[in-house]
C-alpha cells in the first residue's frame, strides 16, 4: 500500500504538468492570482477533496441519485461561470462572499485571507479536473464502482490528488510572486481573471477543451501528454491495484495446480466463506437457495465458478464446467456458478437468465450483483474456480482459462481419494483457446477503464471529427459523436471506430436497448468476408438487440489488421476482447 500511494503521488504530479491540464490551467491560475493571501491554499486544499470525492465517491452518488454522468462537469461550468461574474462585477462579488464567509466561516476575501471562496472554487475545478486522471486512478474508480468503500481506495486517490494538488500550488505561488509587482492594478487583474474563468466555461460547454485534448494526444509524444505513463502502467502499480479489490484479508490464493499435475496431495488453502447476500437462484429446485456450508456438512464437492456473460474468457469455459457437472453430479459433486456483473446491465435477472439458456447451464447458478460473495472469497479474476472439499476447506484454485484436466484430476481426488475409484472422465468438449499469436489486450470503450485508445476518453458527448490514419498497432480511434459515460459508448450522428489489433478473433459487448440497430463491419478497408466474420456478422453487419457479447470477427489463424465498425444512432459498446 505504501509503495502504491508513492506511486500515486508522482503520478499525480505528473498529471499536474501533463497537456491534459491546459484547458483549465488558466482557470486555475487566474483565480490563485486575485484574491486574500490564502486563496491558493484554498484553492489547492478544494480541488484535492473534490478530485478524491469525485474518484472514491462520485459514482455511488450519481447511481443513487440517477445523475447524468456528466454532473461534474455540469457543477464546474456553473461555479466557473459564477465566480466569473462576480469577479467581473464587484456588486456581484460581494454578495457571493458574504454567503461564503458566513457557510465556510472564514474571513471574507477583499477583507481577509480568501481562504473559503478559493475552496469553494478549487471544488469545482477539481471536478473538472478529473477526467486527466491516469491509471492509478482508473483502477481505484473501476473498483469503486463495483465494490464497497474502502480506506486504501480513499488513501490512493488522495495522494494521487495531493501529488497534483502540490505542484499546482507551487505554479499558483508563482503566479503570486509576478502579480505583487502589479499592485495598483488590481481592478484590472481581478476583471481578467474573470473573464478567463468565464471563457474557459464557455469553452467547456462547447466541448473545446476536449477536443483540444484529443487533438495534443495525437500530435505530442506519449512522455509528453502523460510523463507518468510507463510508472502508472508497471508491473508493480498494477499488482498492487488488484489488491485494493480485495475487501478481504483472508482471500484465497491460487493454488493446487502444481500438486496435481506431479500427482501429489492438494494443499489446504482456507476454510471457504459461504454464498453472501446472493440474489435470484437459477437451476434449483423451485429458485430455492442454496448454502456452500449446508452442502458440504452432506458431504458433497462442490465447485464455485465466478463467472459473467459478456467475458469471453469465461464463456470459453464454460462448456467443460457442464460437461464436469453431467459427469461427477452422481458421485457428489455440486457445481455453484455465481454470477458476478461486471457491467450494469448483466444484473437484470432476465439477462442472466437468457444468458443460462444459450450457454446451455444446468447447474445451479446465483447472482451475485452486490459482490456479497466476490469479497467473501477475495476474488479478483473471471473466470476463477474454487473447489471446496466435504470438509468445508478450499483445497484447490485456479483463475482463467486452461488446466482442464488438472481441475478435473483435482475434482475426482476429493470425490474419491485416489480418482480412479470414480470410473470413467468426463467427456471431452471443443473448447475455443485464446490464439498462441495474440498480441492485442482487452480495452473499454467507457472512460472509466479506456486503455489503447488515440485520443483522451473522457465522459460527455463529444465529436471526434472525421476519420483520421489508420491507429497504430493494438490502437483505437473514436470518429464522429458518442455519448461516452464511464462504463460505455453509445453512439450519434457517423458514429464510427477503427481499429489495429493482432488476433484471431474479436468480439465486442454491445446493446441496443428498444430496437434492433445495426453495426456495419470492415476488415482491411472492405467489407468483411463471410470466411472471417464472427457468428454474429450477416452480409457484413451485425444486428445488435440484447446486451451481450458479439463475435464479429473469426479468422483462420491470428494476424495483423485493421477493423472498421460503422455504428447506427442508438447502439451502445461495452468492451473489445480478442482471442
Amino acid at each position: 500500500m505504501l509503495l502504491l500511494a508513492a506511486f500515486a503521488l508522482l503520478a499525480g504530479a505528473g498529471t499536474a504538468l501533463s497537456p491534459c491540464v491546459l484547458p483549465i490551467l488558466p482557470a486555475v491560475l487566474s483565480a490563485g492570482v486575485s484574491g486574500g493571501r490564502r486563496r491558493p491554499l484554498g484553492i489547492v486544499v478544494g480541488l484535492t477533496l473534490s478530485f478524491t470525492f469525485a474518484a472514491v465517491a462520485l459514482v455511488y452518488v450519481i447511481e443513487a441519485l440517477g445523475l447524468p454522468d456528466d454532473i461534474q462537469r455540469i457543477v464546474a461550468i456553473v461555479v466557473l461561470i459564477g465566480f466569473g461574474v462576480a469577479l467581473m462585477v464587484p456588486a456581484v462579488g460581494d454578495r457571493i462572499e458574504a454567503w461564503i464567509s458566513r457557510v465556510v466561516g472564514v474571513p471574507r476575501m477583499r477583507g481577509g485571507e480568501g481562504f473559503g471562496s478559493g475552496l469553494v472554487l478549487g471544488g469545482a475545478l477539481g471536478l473538472a479536473y478529473f477526467p486527466c486522471a491516469g491509471p492509478i486512478l482508473a483502477g481505484v474508480i473501476t473498483v469503486s464502482a463495483s465494490q464497497e468503500f474502502t480506506a486504501g481506495r480513499l488513501a490512493i486517490a488522495l495522494c494521487y490528488a495531493a501529488g497534483s494538488g502540490a505542484v499546482l500550488y507551487a505554479m499558483l505561488r508563482f503566479g503570486r510572486r509576478f502579480t505583487d509587482r502589479l499592485r495598483g492594478h488590481e481592478r484590472r487583474i481581478q476583471f481578467a481573471t474573470g473573464a478567463i474563468m468565464v471563457t474557459v466555461a464557455v469553452l467547456m460547454t462547447a466541448n473545446l477543451d476536449v477536443r483540444f485534448q484529443n487533438a495534443i494526444a495525437d500530435d505530442l509524444p506519449a512522455f509528453l501528454t502523460n510523463p507518468t505513463g510507463s510508472i502508472e502502467r508497471s508491473g508493480a502499480v498494477t499488482s498492487r491495484i488488484g489488491e485494493l479489490s480485495s475487501a478481504n484479508e483472508g482471500a484465497v490464493r491460487e493454488g493446487g495446480i502444481p500438486e496435481e499435475a506431479r500427482g501429489g496431495r492438494l494443499p489446504v488453502l482456507g476454510r471457504a466463506p459461504d454464498i453472501v447476500d446472493p440474489g435470484q437462484f437459477f437451476n434449483t429446485s423451485g429458485g430455492a437457495p442454496i448454502s456452500i456450508s449446508e452442502l458440504t456438512r452432506q458431504g458433497k464437492t462442490v465447485l464455485v465458478d465466478f463467472w459473467t456473460y459478456t467475458c469471453i474468457n469465461c464463456i470459453r469455459t464454460l462448456p467443460e464446467v457442464e460437461s464436469w457437472y453431467e459427469r461427477y453430479r452422481r458421485d457428489g459433486l455440486v457445481v455453484i456458478g455465481v454470477h458476478t456483473p461486471e457491467f450494469p446491465f448483466e444484473r437484470d435477472a432476465g439477462n442472466v437468465a437468457d444468458a443460462i439458456g444459450r450457454n446451455g447451464i444446468t447447474y445451479p447458478v446465483v447472482q451475485d450483483n452486490d459482490y456479497g460473495t466476490w469479497d467473501a472469497f477475495g476474488n479478483q479474476y473471471w473466470p476463477a474456480k474454487y473447489l471446496i472439499d466435504s470438509g468445508g476447506r478450499v483445497r484447490y484454485a485456479h483463475f482463467g482459462e486452461g488446466d482442464y484436466e488438472q481441475t478435473e484430476d483435482a475434482i475426482r481426488e476429493l470425490l474419491a481419494g485416489g480418482g480412479d475409484a470414480v470410473g470413467e472422465r468426463a467427456r471431452r468438449v471443443s473448447v475455443d483457446a485464446p490464439d498462441p499469436g495474440l498480441r492485442t489486450p482487452e480495452t473499454y470503450l467507457g472512460s472509466a477503464r479506456a486503455q489503447g485508445w488515440t485520443r483522451p476518453v473522457t465522459s460527455g458527448s463529444h465529436d471526434f471529427g472525421s476519420p483520421g490514419t489508420e491507429p497504430g498497432p493494438n490502437r483505437f480511434a473514436y470518429s464522429g459523436s458518442w455519448r461516452i459515460t464511464g462504463e460505455d459508448a453509445t453512439a450519434a450522428a457517423d458514429a464510427r471506430i477503427d481499429a489495429t489489433f493482432t488476433a484471431r478473433r474479436v468480439y465486442l459487448v454491445l446493446g441496443s436497448p428498444g430496437e434492433d440497430r445495426r453495426v456495419a463491419v470492415q476488415l482491411d478497408g472492405r467489407e468483411i468476408r463471410p470466411s472471417a466474420a464472427g457468428a454474429d456478422v450477416d452480409g457484413g453487419e451485425v444486428t445488435v438487440g440484447s446486451q451481450r457479447l458479439y463475435s464479429l470477427v473469426d479468422l483462420p489463424r491470428a494476424g495483423r489488421h485493421t477493423l472498421t465498425l460503422e455504428f447506427a444512432p442508438g447502439v451502445s459498446g461495452y468492451a473489445f476482447t480478442f482471442g
